[in-house]
């Protein structure tokens, strides 16, 4: 199973940025997916995640400003982000856990996709 982010960029304060983060493999299911963000020297953070039966949580700092949502069909979860301040500057990464297929019987899996870099300065 591989996790394909996209859609960084730079952008000007009050802007915005959609990523993706495409699944791919022998997927069975997908349960949740989310995205994080890491600044050097702090540790990673949850910003969304979305369950299969789409319950949805925020970090309270993103809370009006950033939407989650998933294409199951797809395989694929999104993150539109709007009045985008420049202390959301980070690398974003998207992590999904689910079931693979493996043989006989379905595998746990928990992956994460490369980060994508998103810069919010004038």
């Amino acid at each position: 199973v591989q996790l394909q982010a996209s859609g960084g960029g730079w952008v000007q304060p009050g802007g915005s940025l959609r990523l993706s983060c495409a699944a791919s493999g022998r997927i069975f299911s997908i349960n949740v997916m989310g995205w994080y963000r890491q600044t050097p020297g702090k540790q990673r953070e949850l910003v969304a995640s979305i369950t299969s039966g789409d319950r949805i949580n925020y970090a309270d700092s993103v809370k009006g400003r950033f939407t989650i949502s998933r294409d199951n069909a797809k395989k694929t979860g999104y993150l539109q982000m709007n009045s985008l301040k420049p202390e959301d500057t980070a690398v974003y990464y998207c992590n999904a856990d689910g079931t693979y297929d493996s043989g006989p019987y379905g595998r746990p899996f928990n992956n994460w996709g490369q980060g994508t870099q998103v810069t919010v300065s004038s």
